[in-house]
């Protein structure tokens, strides 16, 4: 395990479990957000923004979170090991609804500075749609994956592999 996607719906837990996932193996953390936005929310020239991602993959080691579909191929194509938080709809709102109103106006650790957390109904409908919009292509784009797959469905299953992981390594040690 070097190089680990986690991926899933917004609010489904990706960052927190990319940090923790890298505080047990030691290897690095990559935010996509933090790649991703320039300040105030403006999006990357797509070519740079693939660029960018070629440059990330490339780098020997990893846990990396984030979304953006039109690069999950390549990401895919040199992690060993996926982990999809496969969160339940209300779930994900949530967490969503609750982070934007804990850090509302300020920028969060894991999002790229300049970008200040604000109420987005249009996010709020992505969110609200993934089930149905994003996650058969997810699915699909798995089912060609070489590597470890692991779908984690709920919060206890995600404690449950964290622990895992944890006594893994200790194990290991």
């Amino acid at each position: 395990m070097h190089r680990v996607l986690v991926i899933g719906c917004s609010g489904s837990g990706k960052s927190t479990v990319a940090r923790e996932l890298a505080r047990i193996t030691g290897l690095p953390a990559v935010h996509l957000d933090q790649h991703y936005w320039r300040p105030d929310w403006t999006e990357p020239d797509k070519a740079l923004w693939a660029a960018e991602i070629a440059s990330l993959v490339a780098q020997p080691r990893w846990i990396m979170d984030g979304n953006y579909s039109a690069t999950l191929a390549g990401r895919l194509s040199r992690a060993d090991t996926v982990v999809f938080l496969d969160m339940p709809t209300t779930l994900c709102l949530w967490r969503v609804l609750c982070r934007t109103l804990r850090h509302i106006g300020r920028t969060r650790d894991d999002m790229a500075k300049g970008c200040l957390e604000r109420f987005d109904w249009s996010f709020l409908k992505y969110v609200y749609n993934y089930q149905r919009d994003r996650r058969p292509q997810v699915l699909k784009a798995l089912d060609g994956f070489t590597g470890t797959v692991v779908i984690l469905r709920n919060p206890s299953a995600v404690a449950g592999y964290l622990t895992g992981m944890r006594r893994e390594r200790l194990t290991a040690a």
